[in-house]
């Protein structure tokens, strides 16, 4: 898997596959460096991750996704590390992620070294689990 920093030329790909994320903030986003596109070995886009920092100081994984036949294949972990990497590199000790109680993420976050942090509650979704973990 290749992954890299997404640019301008990404913003259809990544409008079409991420619902979370409103448009006008796509390419502010993308101006940040805070999207990463992972591809095959055809070059083909077959998911992104993208974050934000916490208290605009903290480095937080706001998504990862993968499309589902490059599941279960060990790449999310390889693009986590990726991302993790990047950010010690950038100075910062700590990152912070989240996932939905009733999704099975949470599991893979811990499997990581992520540590349960709190949790929030909104009225019509399940509990939203808040993970940190110390780069060393």
């Amino acid at each position: 898997m290749r992954i890299r920093t997404a640019t301008e030329r990404d913003i259809d790909f990544i409008k079409s596959r991420d619902h979370h994320l409103k448009e006008h903030l796509i390419a502010p986003k993308i101006r940040g460096n805070e999207i990463f596109l992972f591809q095959d070995e055809h070059d083909e886009s077959i998911g992104w991750m993208r974050f934000s920092y916490f208290w605009d100081n903290t480095p937080f994984m706001n998504m990862i996704w993968f499309d589902e036949p490059y599941r279960n294949q060990g790449l999310g972990k390889q693009a986590v590390d990726f991302w993790e990497n990047r950010m010690k590199e950038q100075g910062f000790e700590r990152v912070m992620t989240s996932t939905q109680a009733d999704e099975e993420a949470q599991h893979f976050y811990r499997k990581l070294g992520y540590k349960d942090a709190g949790c929030l509650l909104l009225d019509d979704q399940a509990m939203e689990i808040i993970f940190t973990k110390k780069l060393i």
